[in-house]
């Protein structure tokens, strides 16, 4: 989360304080917005320590994906 926060400074010459509050709301959102499974990984990827790394994110986020499409044209996918 300190990376992004720091790239936020940079990029808008925000200080670290405000960048920290801009990027503590933008995750609120994702995570308020976000399928639950997901957004439960959220803080610990950001932190650097997601289980499994990007790809467990990457396939849970397949498998949700999956199944939401299976239900829609009624078969299994």
């Amino acid at each position: 989360m300190d990376e992004l926060i720091n790239m936020v400074v940079q990029k808008t010459g925000l200080s670290p304080e405000d960048a920290r509050k801009a990027v503590e709301a933008v995750i609120s959102a994702l995570k308020s917005r976000l399928p639950a499974p997901i957004a439960a990984h959220l803080d610990s990827f950001l932190n650097g320590g997601a289980s499994g790394g990007l790809g467990a994110l990457e396939a849970e986020a397949g498998d949700l994906v999956k199944g939401k499409l299976s239900g829609l044209f009624g078969g299994n996918a």
